[in-house]
Formats: structure tokens, sequence, C-alpha cells
């Protein structure tokens, strides 16, 4: 579903991430792991193509999406759902929810869809978004990409700051997406949670890959050594 290539990518004139080969597959999770400042936001950004690349290609189902402008890689299928749980604060909770919703022929429906796979919502629809809990707030800036109807969801850190009764509601629904057919990039600090959802990883530091493979028997031995290194 998705191919990365040789990607460089970063800021300017200087590059934040370093000639990066990266998969995922179709219904798949991939987890990017690494400490704060290497490069996994940035990273994300240049596969949504809200940052260029600098060199290397991304291809994504099969077509090389590298010079297309992130609005044309959404329409293609791809959603983005940036760190901090981001929402429209001072609209409500439903207003959020059918502002991506509005012009879709099944607008209705994804909305309703989304309350069905995250009930805590339902009773919320008439909070403004900006009073709703950290983990509320996240579970409705997933809803909202999920109403696009990708085939590929980018996740930058989905648990930072959530409850761990939340924290494991949104990995349990990662992992349902990806049964149903969409394919799941997670960027995670969380190692228990990386290591559960996906099952493959990738680790940067510096941005370069310092380890990659399945997760699974000795993935967390692995990890934490190239965390450490």
């Amino acid at each position: 579903m998705l191919r990365l290539h040789d990607v460089s990518c970063g800021y300017g004139r200087s590059a934040v991430v370093h000639n990066v080969d990266l998969e995922v597959g179709a219904d798949e999770v991939v987890a990017v792991m690494g400490h704060n400042g290497a490069g996994k936001t940035t990273l994300l950004r240049a596969v949504v193509g809200l940052l260029p690349a600098m060199r290397g290609t991304v291809t994504f189902d099969g077509e090389d999406v590298t010079g297309k402008a992130a609005n044309r890689r959404v329409k293609a299928g791809m959603a983005y759902v940036p760190q901090g749980q981001q929402c429209f604060a001072h609209l409500s909770t439903g207003e959020n929810l059918r502002l991506v919703a509005d012009g879709r022929k099944r607008g209705k429906v994804l909305v309703d869809e989304q309350l069905d796979r995250f009930p805590a919502l339902r009773p919320l629809l008439g909070r403004q978004a900006g009073l709703l809990s950290g983990g509320q707030r996240q579970q409705l800036a997933i809803a909202r990409a999920l109403i696009t109807e990708p085939r590929l969801l980018i996740l930058d850190e989905p648990t930072e700051g959530i409850q761990p009764n939340v924290v494991a509601e949104i990995e349990s629904t990662i992992v349902d997406l990806a049964a149903g057919g969409l394919s799941v990039l997670l960027v995670e600090q969380h190692l228990g949670f990386a290591l559960q959802a996906a099952s493959r990883y990738t680790v940067l530091r510096s941005g370069r890959v310092a380890s990659e493979g399945a997760t699974g028997s000795g993935a967390e031995t692995r990890v934490r050594e190239a965390l450490s290194i």
C-alpha cells in the first residue's frame, strides 16, 4: 500500500530524515518508534505531502506520489491524524464530525459508523470539543479521519497523554481496522502499545533507520537496544 525508497526530508536545506526505506502492506499496521527529535513526525509529514521529499520516492498503492500535494494524497486514500488530539475546539463534537461528512454521499452513515466505533462520543455530540478529555479528543480526531474512508491511516502519537483504559480502546480499534482491510502507519513512543498493535516496526535514531523487523519474539529487546545505542 505504501512504499518509501531512500527518502530524505527536512526543513529548508536541513535534512532531518535520511535515506529511509519503509513499507506498509495491505491490511498491515507498521509502527515507527524513536526518541523525541528522531524524525518520526517529519517522516509522516513527508508521507502525507506536508513536506517535500529532498530525495527518494513515495509510492502509494502502486502510484508515485512524491511530487503530489497533500490534498491529492488525501483524495487518493491517505488520512493523517497529527499529534496532539487536534480538533476544532470551538465547535461541538457533532459539528466536528459533520464538517468532514458534509458533501459526502454517505455522510450521515459514515458519522453513525464512527459513533458505533467510538460509542463514548455519542453522548458528547452537543459538547464543545475543546471541553473533551484528551482521550475523547483523540477518539474524535481518529473518527474524523475515518469518515474520509481512507485506505491508509497515518497516526502520530495517538496515545500521548491519554489514560490507560482509553489507550487499550485505541489499540483495539487499530487492530480491528487493520483486520477490516485498512493499512495503518503508526508513530508511537509507548513501546508495549506499538509492538502489540503492529506486525512490523522501524526504529529511527537521528533520522536514520537503526532497527527494523517483525514484532513478536525478541522484538522488544531489539527495539530497546536500538533506542539505547
